[in-house]
């Protein structure tokens, strides 16, 4: 197969396994950049700093890129429980107090999406999913953080792991908790004219 004229490099700002496995189920090649930021934004709604986060993360990984047509993809996951912002816990004892609030309430999955072409301008958009909690029995959650499986995830938990026992109900989209929502991703890529320079 001749190859295209007009193929974009697809660049993943981000070192997550869970993001790659996602993304891998578009079938596009892509290579995987990463860059350390701080994660915080000035922003006022969750929303807004997700998405201020997700593009940071991408502009880092854009500065250090050489001449080329690509498009970078970044991304940031929030968890929010009554206004609350719920990122990542970083320790044992902050996974705890998160797990615990949340144990037997609804509360909100944000993921925002960045993408970064060689013009500089970045597209963001993010999806919200509704995420309801069991009560949590002491004895799991104790074993649950001894796996320190918390510690690198918003919230504190994976749907994808051991804390699925945890979840009683989803509403929306099961990939966005688990911090890349494809099928948007997806749409977005073809409104914008991407998808078929990826492909």
């Amino acid at each position: 197969m001749k190859k295209r004229e007009n193929k974009l490099n697809l660049i993943l700002a981000s070192g997550s396994p869970r993001r790659k496995q996602l993304l891998g189920y578009l079938n596009i090649p892509f290579e995987i950049k990463t860059a350390d930021i701080d994660e915080v934004s000035n922003k006022e709604s969750p929303e807004e700093q997700a998405c201020d986060i997700s593009e940071q993360k991408g502009r880092a990984v854009f500065e250090n890129i050489e001449a080329g047509d690509f498009l970078i993809i970044s991304s940031d996951t929030m968890v929010i429980l009554d206004g609350e912002i719920f990122g990542k816990p970083g320790n044992k004892e902050n996974a705890r107090v998160m797990l615990n609030k949340l144990s037997g309430k609804t509360h909100e999955v944000v993921t925002a999406v960045s993408f970064i072409d060689k013009s500089g301008e970045a597209i963001n958009f993010f999806d919200k999913t509704k995420v309801s909690f069991n009560q949590i029995d002491p004895e799991l959650l104790e074993e649950y953080l001894d796996t320190e499986d918390s510690l690198d995830k918003a919230g504190a938990y994976g749907i994808q792991g051991a804390s699925l026992t945890f979840i009683s109900q989803i509403e929306g989209s099961y990939s966005n908790v688990v911090g890349f929502p494809l099928e948007k991703v997806i749409q977005k890529l073809k409104e914008n004219g991407y998808w078929t320079k990826l492909r």
